[in-house]
């Protein structure tokens, strides 16, 4: 048996996983600087609420394009397991959302930067891109083993 990213369909499966994250990266970042930046909104908050429309989004890709063989479970099903999964990546997330803003924010204080390159601007995108990354691996390697486990792993020849 091959390991799961030797095999030519699982890595094409985690590539288009990779671009739906990116997709989902636009969709976080838009809501979390849309919410903190227009409306005030505290980070844990923001990141919070662009997580969930980020993942809202991944999941509709990735049904229907990353894994458009995995539609033997029903849809409501799916989505269930797919959102714990993700709740589970939302108790990873806040943590790092928690303790890593404070010290960036500090590190980017020390430097003479200028609008609209805030401390507090960078020290969000990158507190929130390094959430995205960790929490992309989880994700991923959870939900293709569990979530998407009813697909077939062998190639198909042409």
């Amino acid at each position: 048996m091959r390991k799961l990213l030797f095999d030519h369909q699982e890595r094409t499966r985690f590539g288009k996983f990779m671009v739906v994250g990116a997709i989902g990266a636009v969709v976080d970042f838009g809501v979390m600087n849309l919410l903190t930046h227009l409306f005030d909104t505290p980070l844990v908050i923001a990141g919070t609420l662009s997580f969930i429309c980020a993942v809202t989004s991944n999941f509709l890709w990735n049904r229907y394009w990353t894994y458009p063989d995995s539609r033997s479970r029903p849809i409501a099903r799916q989505l269930a397991m797919f959102f714990l999964v993700n709740v589970v990546g939302v108790f990873i997330r806040i943590p790092i959302l928690w303790l890593l803003e404070p010290p960036l924010i500090e590190t980017f204080e020390r430097l003479d930067l200028a609008p609209p390159m805030t401390s507090a601007f960078l020290a969000k995108n990158l507190t929130v891109a390094v959430a995205v990354g960790i929490v992309m691996l989880w994700n991923y390697f959870i939900n293709r083993y569990w979530t998407y486990n009813d697909i077939d792993n062998t190639e198909q020849t042409a």
